[in-house]
């Protein structure tokens, strides 16, 4: 079999804590960065780009987000939605005063105004946790939405009270507004997930990740070991709230090109919810697992029964969709608590010893 580490020594501590210590697995995850970056763009559609791709990489961003605040600090949020909402309308405001700037570097700043209101909002957690701690965050969620309906000033006083997202360009390409091309959007956000991604990856291998780690598994025995409570806690909370603010921001500017409160809801909340518990709470690619499995099912539901001349009303898919989705998070609950990654842990680990028992 090509997928075994034999004769792949390691020489320092480093190269055995990589990320990746097996070559294969660096291999492939070139071939995966290469397929995204240059295959896709070359024979994707419209259709594929805006439709699947540029939604479900904006959704794997903020289940990140979400993961490193609940799978890898152990703290429990619903207010997600809210602080995708915050990076929205901060990104809004910023190119509004200053239009000179490109949107791209105001969708990255966007994410600390939502850090800051994350903090702030995150402060709870040192008294309380577990259920308690998730109907604080709850009731930030619906704070902010009151926020985002009834303060004018947000939405720049606008008759419709919906976002309305300006045209920008870079180096003359449009990047933002109705001109910007499904092709150039998704090589954007592209870019901005993939740096996001390798920047969490190296986060959680590190010092935080550990300090992080160590308060999800027992908040008491790491205060005694040294590590302050409220700074950790309080840092999972503006880096979560800082993932998801930039995806706030890439949802209304790179996809939508405009939005209304209601994007923001605890609908959106709980759906990245999901997407952290079936895809897997602890790990970066359970993210994308339980992104592309809530987001792309409906598309699938629709896409597939056509193909064979058996079309589905969207609005059974939609019911079927929540059928599934719900019991796959009961059965995943209980039969597989670590979700979608841990399987994919074990096949591939399956596959490393094959044909021999594992």
């Amino acid at each position: 079999m090509l997928y075994r580490e034999v004769g792949q020594y390691k020489t320092s501590y480093a190269a055995d804590m990589a990320v990746f210590p097996i070559l294969q697995d660096r291999i492939g995850v070139a071939v995966i960065v290469a397929i995204a970056f240059i295959f896709i763009p070359l024979v994707g559609n419209d259709f594929l780009l805006n439709t699947v791709m540029i939604p479900f990489l904006i959704f794997a961003l903020a289940a990140i987000g979400l993961n490193l605040l609940t799978g890898y600090a152990g703290l429990l949020s619903l207010g997600t939605g809210a602080f995708m909402g915050v990076g929205a309308y901060a990104c809004l405001k910023l190119t509004t005063y200053f239009p000179q700037v490109n949107v791209i570097v105001w969708i990255l700043a966007s994410g600390f105004f939502s850090a800051a209101v994350g903090v702030l909002f995150g402060l709870p957690s040192l008294r309380i946790k577990g259920f308690y701690l998730a109907v604080a965050t709850l009731a930030a969620q619906f704070f902010l939405e009151w926020c985002f309906i009834r303060i004018p000033w947000l939405f720049n006083y606008s008759v419709s009270g919906a976002i309305e997202v300006p045209l920008r360009t870079l180096f003359g390409v449009p990047v933002t507004g109705p001109t910007a091309t499904a092709h150039t959007r998704y090589l954007i956000v592209l870019a901005i997930v993939v740096a996001m991604t390798w920047f969490a990856s190296n986060l959680v291998h590190g010092r935080i990740g550990r300090m992080w780690m160590a308060v999800r598994d027992m908040d008491l025995a790491a205060e005694l070991v040294g590590i302050r409570l409220l700074r950790t806690k309080l840092l999972a909370f503006a880096v979560s709230s800082f993932y998801c603010g930039v995806a706030g921001a890439m949802m209304v500017f790179l996809w939508y090109g405009g939005a209304e409160a209601d994007v923001f809801a605890i609908d959106q909340s709980f759906i990245i919810l999901f997407m952290v518990i079936i895809g897997g709470l602890g790990t970066l690619i359970g993210s994308f697992f339980g992104a592309a499995l809530i987001y792309i099912l409906p598309i699938a539901l629709r896409a597939i029964p056509e193909a064979f001349g058996l079309p589905i009303h969207p609005a059974t898919a939609e019911q079927l969709t929540f059928l599934i989705v719900g019991v796959l998070i009961i059965l995943f609950l209980i039969l597989e608590p670590s979700g979608l990654a841990r399987l994919w842990q074990i096949g591939k680990q399956k596959l490393r010893v094959w044909p021999f028992p594992y």
